[in-house]
């Protein structure tokens, strides 16, 4: 077994929650935070671990936060519902955990490492976009780490050296279109609140502008800068959605503010 806790929050997940599950089954720790889900996802859940809570909602960054402190293990590895740990990242997470307990006596370890995720959109995966390798921090030592307090796209804040893995996480986001529109109405409204948190004083004709100008920018930087042609339709899709979302949290957020 591999001595890592591994911490996943969720809300009606009984589509994804499975395959989560059965990635992990041989990590020695496996917590489950659910916010009361209304379908089979607790019940799928505890086919797997004991280790199931039911809270109610806080938000990305305190509910996650949540689960890491229930984390048994000094290493947390932080999931969600929809991703898989390959058997690559299975290896390597082994190989690097034990090899940072040998150098822990020579105060040379790392306290958090960055892993790839290869995300998935309409069931392709999409390689250019800004999409791959898609570095983010969610191996880390739980005693010098937390959930920056962020409304959306919250991140792990490590107080300490890091390292980058080669093994992925394979994200299975936005199977459908309807699936990014449900979820961008959500993101986008939380997007909003944090950009009027992080600038009070903004004024609304600037947010006209910006909510005419940077979904353009987000379109030309995915599809072109970032080589979004290379992933054919699907890679214009999501250079068009991303565009329209960036419209929509600026058009939220002078909506509150006017």
């Amino acid at each position: 077994m591999i001595p890592v806790s591994v911490v996943i929050i969720t809300k009606d997940e009984e589509i994804n929650i499975g395959d989560a599950l059965e990635s992990v089954k041989d990590f020695e720790d496996v917590v489950v935070v659910d916010s009361f889900s209304n379908d089979r996802t607790v019940e799928i859940c505890r086919q797997y671990t004991d280790r199931v809570f039911q809270r109610e909602w806080q938000g990305y960054a305190k509910q996650k936060q949540t689960a890491v402190d229930y984390a048994q293990k000094s290493w947390v590895l932080l999931l969600d519902a929809d991703e898989r740990v390959t058997p690559e990242l299975k290896k390597e997470i082994t190989e690097k955990i034990t090899l940072n307990s040998e150098l822990q006596t020579l105060n040379s370890s790392c306290s958090g490492f960055y892993i790839p995720r290869k995300n998935f959109f309409l069931g392709r995966w999409i390689r250019h976009s800004g999409w791959w390798p898609d570095y983010t921090l969610r191996l880390f030592k739980k005693e010098v780490s937390g959930l920056e307090p962020r409304a959306v796209h919250e991140k792990v804040v490590v107080n300490g050296s890091k390292d980058y893995l080669k093994g992925p996480l394979e994200h299975y986001t936005y199977r459908t279109i309807s699936d990014y529109i449900k979820k961008m109405e959500n993101y986008s409204t939380l997007a909003a609140e944090e950009i009027l948190l992080k600038n009070p004083i903004q004024s609304p004709v600037s947010l006209i502008f910006k909510m005419a100008g940077s979904p353009v920018f987000t379109f030309l930087k995915m599809f072109f800068i970032k080589q979004g042609f290379r992933d054919g339709i699907h890679g214009f899709m999501l250079a068009v959605l991303y565009g329209f979302y960036t419209f929509l949290k600026y058009a939220k957020a002078w909506e509150k503010k006017d």
